[in-house]
């Protein structure tokens, strides 16, 4: 009996050992790792576009080089003016936040009208604005350093693209399954490619819709925030929060609490209508994944590959989940990330 616990408690230990250089290399070829992650994303995405023009008789190439142009041109545009007014916001940033501070000293002082004692100072630095508005800056400076390998990205995506469509059966050549009977192969290729379509969708329904609340009430940067609240939709849980806080600071210190009410509304609207009515009609409940896995996936990814890692915390716990359902002595972890929906359970 106390063999077998030894031999189970140096198991454990080597598996543990194992998973630490595991990360830690993963951690060292972050820059290498995350253009391919980010090439690997795009080309799911495109490729129902590309086949959906290979139906219609166009040469594979020619759509793959169509579709890839297009996005480049459509994504340099936005990046430059994205680019243009995320700089001036930066440089106004100063005064936008002595101005907001000045509102919470003026709503201190109210409070204390009503015997509420608060300190100034620690209040002020309690609601510092800049360090949301800094946050933000960072992941989306961080996202930008990534985009620097844009050639790079786009030269893997096409030949992904080209290699699409012999992926699933060479993936189940590779696992000893040429009769294609490998379910969690399948489940796995169709989950993630549902999911980030349906995303994908969904973030761009969400930008847009941010895009004409924020025009509507004349609110500054309407291009910046909208690309903000399509990039952090892919973020699950706090993404649509932490990208409506700009926006409603910089309205709360131009505009008034008023009109800082009714954005803050209409973000709220907008992310229950898509995030509880769009999104589960179709998305429904392939992912498998137990709300609090999804969470705590989004630090672990966001630590491990930083800022294309919160993006992709999902889709990469997912492949996490699959590949231990695969065996049978991993089996049980994946019940563990799996929700209460789950077939295992």
């Amino acid at each position: 009996m106390a063999k077998l616990e030894m031999n189970l408690a140096t198991k454990f230990l080597f598996v543990m050992a194992c998973l630490v250089v595991m990360l830690a290399g993963i951690k060292a070829a972050t820059p290498i790792l995350i253009p391919f992650l980010l090439a690997l994303v795009i080309a799911i995405i495109t490729n129902p576009l590309v086949n959906k023009f290979v139906s219609y008789r166009i040469p594979r190439s020619v759509a793959v080089l169509f579709i890839l142009s297009l996005l480049v041109i459509v994504g340099l545009s936005l990046a430059g003016v994205v680019g243009q007014s995320f700089n001036d916001f930066s440089n106004s940033m100063p005064m936008y936040q002595e101005k907001l501070s000045a509102q919470l000293v003026w709503l201190v002082s109210k409070l204390a009208l009503f015997d509420i004692d608060v300190n100034k100072e620690q209040f002020t630095e309690y609601f510092n604005p800049g360090v949301a508005m800094s946050m933000v800056g960072n992941l989306l400076s961080g996202f930008g350093g990534v985009m620097a390998n844009l050639f790079l990205i786009l030269l893997t995506v096409i030949f992904m693209l080209f290699e699409a469509p012999d992926v699933t059966k060479k993936v189940h050549i590779a696992l000893a399954d040429p009769t294609m009977k490998m379910q969690h192969v399948d489940r796995f290729l169709d989950s993630v490619n549902k999911y980030l379509a349906i995303k994908t969708l969904v973030s761009l329904a969400t930008g847009i819709c941010v895009a004409i609340l924020l025009w509507i009430l004349d609110v500054e940067y309407v291009l910046l925030w909208a690309v903000l609240s399509f990039l952090f939709n892919f973020i699950p849980n706090i993404g649509s929060i932490i990208a409506a806080v700009p926006a409603v600071l910089l309205t709360l210190v131009l505009q008034g609490p008023g009109i800082a009410g009714l954005v803050a509304l209409g973000y709220v609207s907008i992310n229950m209508v898509m995030g509880n009515l769009i999104e589960p009609r179709y998305m429904g409940r392939g992912l498998g994944l137990s709300t609090l896995v999804v969470f705590l996936s989004l630090i672990f990814w966001g630590w491990l590959l930083g800022t294309v890692g919160m993006l992709l915390s999902v889709p990469l716990t997912m492949i996490v989940k699959i590949a231990l359902e695969a065996n049978d002595d991993s089996k049980w972890l994946a019940v563990l990330l799996g929700d209460s929906s789950s077939k295992e359970l």
